[in-house]
């Protein structure tokens, strides 16, 4: 058995072209869902985290992860229009690395997509419940905390996951319209603190600029890198665009312009209203706001915070459901999660599942736990986009590209460096962790996977023959 058999482009086109799914999201949907995803609790919570390791030059730390982000876009622009098909990194790997590849691609973008939503569920509960707070209303610890702080369950963490859950479970159609309004409620709400913060900037915040050095601002980039997570969601829609081949590039470059400007423009107000050191990691943007006796104001940006989080919860869950559904599909993983719902032409079954054990996660382990196993997985998928435009170049170089990205081997060879000096940043037990869950998907390629792969039967049947 050939572990490493690859799929042929013929071969995951026509199951793309057999899906069942509805074809109804544009351009600007498809820019909206990237922007829903990254501009979520990032821009709420990484600034400030950021500001404390690299002091006012966390505005260089944003330019530097927007830059890497924007050289593996354009990678994933070049892979999406040559192969239009859901699934993201893990359908490339398959065509360019081969299955067992494919199979840890997919797991790792498991573990990307099920702890980012997990996180931000839990983000959002903290600021819901605080938000709740001020307004006089406690709720009891037990229902609002995980157990390791102080709680039985974290309730609203596990409702949000839920609702979501149930709306992406109804329609594709009806959750993009939801998402593209609140991604323009979230960037009108930062618009708003970014006009009322600029005329209470104190030059004298940003010296020193960089207190902490080149080691600072790297350090910063590591730790906010997360922020960016999520717009490889974007190439997930491929078989649910209307015209994939020009939707997806114009949806994913858009989405990383708009979010980086967005990203820089924060940090910059938000470091020259506060000194850096006392900026709050967990309240920044609304405390900046509420320092300089803008209470108003810091109510807005808080409301933002919770709905931008509802937008990124649904996209990153959106984006776990269709790697469950082509894993499934190819025959990796149960054929349960590629069951399409006859009504509503959505992956009901792989949703459901999907969201309950992202709520398991939010409702029973701790936020710091969570996000500590954000990064590795999106870095690695990077790692192995940018290798495949570098491979597919020599292998396929006749094939025709809609879209080709700029400067290759460089481009990507860049981008693959940048990646690499993120993973080295990381703390050992992220990585003890990430092994552990690695082997689990493993044990499950060779336990099932292998068996039940679809490319493999066809192979043996062909040996038969």
């Amino acid at each position: 058995m050939n572990l490493f058999k690859k799929k042929s482009v013929e071969k995951i086109l026509e199951s793309a072209q057999k899906t069942d799914l509805k074809k109804n999201l544009k351009a600007k949907d498809i820019a909206a869902f990237g922007i829903g995803a990254v501009v979520g609790v990032g821009i709420f919570v990484a600034t400030g985290t950021g500001a404390h390791l690299a002091g006012p030059a966390v505005i260089v730390s944003f330019i530097i992860a927007g830059i890497i982000a924007c050289l593996c876009g354009l990678c994933y622009c070049e892979l999406s229009t040559m192969f239009p098909v859901a699934g993201s990194t893990y359908s490339y790997s398959y065509i360019v690395f081969g299955e067992i590849v494919a199979m840890i691609i997919g797991w790792c973008l498991t573990a990307e997509y099920l702890v980012a939503c997990s996180a931000v569920a839990s983000g959002w509960s903290g600021t819901f419940v605080g938000i709740l707070k001020s307004l006089g209303i406690e709720l009891p610890k037990a229902f609002i905390a995980s157990p390791s702080n102080g709680g039985i369950v974290d309730l609203p963490a596990i409702l949000v996951i839920a609702l979501i859950t149930i709306l992406l479970s109804y329609g594709m159609k009806e959750s993009a319209k939801i998402n593209n309004i609140i991604v323009g409620v979230k960037i009108a709400i930062i618009l708003v603190f970014i006009i009322l913060g600029v005329t209470h900037i104190d030059p004298a915040n940003y010296q020193p600029f960089a207190p902490y050095g080149f080691k600072g601002i790297f350090a910063a980039t590591a730790t906010i890198f997360f922020s960016f997570i999520g717009f490889d969601a974007i190439s997930t829609a491929a078989e649910e665009a209307e015209n994939p081949k020009r939707d997806i590039p114009v949806g994913l470059i858009s989405c990383l312009v708009v979010v980086t400007l967005l990203y820089v423009s924060v940090a910059v107000v938000l470091t020259g209203m506060v000194p850096f050191k006392e900026i709050v990691s967990e309240n920044a943007v609304p405390g900046a706001l509420a320092r300089v006796g803008i209470k108003w104001g810091a109510a807005l940006v808080g409301t933002g915070a919770i709905l931008g989080m509802i937008s990124t919860i649904m996209v990153v869950l959106y984006g776990q459901v269709r790697v469950f559904m082509v894993m499934s599909r190819d025959g990796l993983l149960p054929k349960v999660f590629s069951k399409v719902h006859p009504t509503h032409k959505t992956p009901y079954v792989s949703t459901i599942v999907t969201g309950s054990i992202a709520a398991v996660i939010a409702g029973f382990l701790p936020l710091d736990l969570i996000v500590q196993f954000l990064s590795i997985g999106t870095l690695l998928g990077f790692i192995v986009v940018c290798l495949a435009i570098i491979v597919l170049r020599r292998t396929m170089p006749n094939y025709k590209r809609i879209f080709t990205t700029p400067g290759v081997p460089f481009t990507p060879a860049i981008a693959i460096v940048c990646c690499v000096v993120l993973l080295s940043r990381l703390h050992i037990i992220t990585w003890l962790g990430f092994l552990v869950w690695l082997a689990i998907g493993i044990v499950v390629y060779f336990v099932y996977g292998r068996k039940h792969s679809l490319l493999q039967r066809d192979e043996e049947a062909e040996e038969l023959e």
